[in-house]
Order: C-alpha cells, then structure tokens, then sequence
C-alpha cells in the first residue's frame, strides 16, 4: 500500500506531538523535571515536528519534499546524538558519574549560548539519574527509538520517488 507523502509527514507531526505531550505529562503529571540534556531532545523533537507540520502544510513537490526529508533527518539525528549521550551518563558507574552543574536556566542566562551548548552537552549528574522506565527503558532510550524512527521515514521521504504526493 502506498501513503502519500503529505501523510507521512502528518504521521510524524502526530508523533512528535504525543511524544511531547508525553514529556509534559512525566513533567508536571508524575513531576520529573526535565535534565538539560533531555531539554536538548525535546528541542529536536520540535524541530522534527515543526518540519513535518511545515511539509504538510506546504504539500511541496519533489525537490521541496527531499529537502523537508533531508530536515527531518538532521534533527532526527541530532536528537539521537543527545540522547545517546544521554543513555551514556544513565550507563556510567555512580563514581564516574559528573557532578551536578548549574541548572540549564542559569547557564543559558549567564553564558553566550555558544559556550553554554558545550556545557550542556557535557551533561551532569542530574542527566545520569534513572526517574522513569517502561519496558525496561529509560526516558532516553524510548526517545532514541522515535528518533530512529523518525530519522527512517525522513529518509523514506528523501529516497523513495515513486509515491502519491
């Protein structure tokens, strides 16, 4: 069966949209605030979602339908970046673990935001703390998994030429 593109990219704008109504509610539903790292990922699944909300809204051709693909994948992958580093701290040992820093606020306030991103990248004890599973998962790996789907119809998008539009 084919889908259309402008569906699959309504698919991943509805996607994008539950994933971080989700993250909303382990916020303020379940209060588990956010680490920065995991406010880097809820940036790049924004940006994945305004992409994909801009394709469908556009309907573009094939060039322009290539270049939203080619978006999708870049934020995609760097989500995945993030929050692989993200599962990375989760996976030290508890002495190897950074020491908590100053909270993504303060540093986004006091720093120019290109010596705060090296910072935040950096990640800090409170981006190695488990608060939440499911499966077995912890909030990082489920949003690698989106991700990596995101990052597949991305390039679905990109490389199949044949579709309806």
């Amino acid at each position: 069966m084919i889908i259309p593109f402008r569906t699959m990219f309504l698919a991943i704008l509805l996607c994008c949209l539950g994933v971080l109504g989700f993250g909303l509610y382990l916020q303020h539903g379940l209060h588990l605030e956010p680490c920065p790292l995991c406010v880097l990922q809820r940036m790049a699944f924004v940006a994945v979602g305004v992409t994909s909300m801009l394709a469908f809204l556009h309907n573009p051709g094939v060039v322009g339908r290539m270049f939203y693909g080619f978006l999708i994948m870049l934020f995609s992958l760097a989500g995945a970046v993030v929050a692989g580093r993200n599962l990375w701290l989760q996976s030290l040992p508890p002495d190897k673990v950074p020491e908590c820093g100053p909270g993504l606020d303060y540093m986004l306030e006091t720093f120019p935001l290109f010596k705060a991103l090296p910072m935040i990248f950096h990640g800090s004890g409170e981006c190695a703390k488990v608060e939440w599973t499911m499966l077995g998962l912890s909030i990082p790996a489920w949003a690698l998994g989106w991700f990596a789907v995101f990052f597949m119809a991305g390039l679905a998008v990109l490389l199949v030429r044949d579709r309806a539009r």
